[in-house]
């Protein structure tokens, strides 16, 4: 067996299954929300940037909802990859790259960058928040919006209820299990993934591999105290998928933030 944690980037092998993985996830309700957010908080939005795209799911539903002009991005280029193949699958126009959020190379700004999906939770330590925060100002105006999510321990204290053991099989013919466990000392959640890869015959395993995926589990307050430490001004902060205020017993929590003095 081979391991992926250590040696490689996550989202490598799990780029083959990740939209079977994210199967149940609507991603149509989730443009829904971006869409409502950028309008609810930005005059005129046009450009938009989504950091950590993945396999482009959430950016080219929107792109099918408004006519906006989307670039999308992620640091795995098995996740872009597919997320082209899709692109020309369903003829949108949007455009994907591959670019690490924490070190991003742009010289162009848009109106909106949104990072979802609990992808800020990959960032273990608050110094690493801050640099993706300040890395974001690049691509920012003054009116320009950021929006991100992350998870909260409330989340992953109920999440592992339902993520840990599941299983499931793709298209492609891989099969693949999930185990999922949360440290709320540490504020850590795990998920692992074993991944086979199967013949045609769907009975003989060709290869097979696991991807460790940790988590850094930030409380609102947290999450406040490191925006706290930055030039952003908070516009709003939203609980789940609604438009109302978020506490400490919010499942999801979705930052809406403007930064007046950008690099």
């Amino acid at each position: 067996m081979r391991s992926l944690s250590g040696t490689e980037p996550v989202y490598t092998k799990l780029a083959e299954i990740y939209d079977a993985v994210m199967s149940e996830v609507d991603y149509d309700l989730w443009a829904d929300y971006i869409d409502a957010l950028m309008l609810d908080h930005h005059a005129d939005p046009n450009t938009v940037m989504e950091l950590a795209c993945g396999t482009g799911s959430l950016a080219l539903s929107l792109d099918e909802l408004e006519c906006y002009d989307i670039w999308g991005t992620d640091k795995s280029p098995q996740m872009i990859a597919r997320a082209r193949e899709k692109n020309r699958e369903r003829m949108c126009t949007v455009e994907f790259s591959v670019m690490d959020f924490l070190d991003i190379p742009m010289n162009r700004t848009f109106d909106v960058v949104f990072c979802v999906f609990d992808s800020i939770n990959y960032l273990h330590e608050p110094r690493h928040v801050i640099r993706f925060l300040k890395q974001c100002q690049k691509l920012l105006t003054s009116r320009s919006l950021l929006i991100f999510d992350f998870t909260t321990p409330s989340n992953s204290k109920e999440a592992i209820h339902y993520l840990h053991n599941e299983e499931g099989m793709t298209d492609n013919n891989y099969r693949f299990f999930r185990s999922s466990t949360y440290n709320a000392e540490k504020q850590i959640h795990t998920n692992t993934f074993r991944i086979q890869q199967l013949a045609a015959d769907r009975a003989t395993v060709l290869d097979e591999f696991v991807e460790v995926h940790r988590q850094k589990i930030y409380s609102l307050q947290q999450m406040l105290d490191i925006i706290d430490q930055t030039a952003y001004n908070i516009r709003a902060k939203y609980s789940d998928f609604e438009f109302e205020e978020a506490d400490d017993e919010s499942l999801r929590i979705t930052m809406v933030l403007q930064c007046p003095s950008t690099q």
